[in-house]
């Protein structure tokens, strides 16, 4: 998709973002974004990485740090923009 049609229609470009898609955007015939659904598995690789660490502890904090990471990451992608 052209850069100016993306701008013309970019309500249209997340819409179909949001449905799955993976849309390119060119201008003058080179991509130059690239407009993704989001991860739905970065919490989950994160923690997954985490938790196979066999990396020693670096200070007396580490395995609480360690702890406090695996529960603030949520295997979900929350919208930002999203009405609470």
């Amino acid at each position: 998709m052209s850069a100016a049609e993306a701008s013309r229609n970019f309500s249209a470009v997340l819409s179909r973002a949001e449905r799955g898609e993976t849309i390119r955007i060119v201008r003058h015939g080179r991509t130059v974004a690239t407009v993704t659904p989001p991860s739905t598995n970065a919490g989950r690789s994160l923690r997954r990485a985490l938790e196979e660490t066999d990396v020693p502890p670096f200070d007396d904090d580490y395995a609480s740090d360690i702890e406090a990471g695996l529960a603030a990451v949520s295997d979900e992608v929350e919208d930002p923009w999203a009405d609470d």
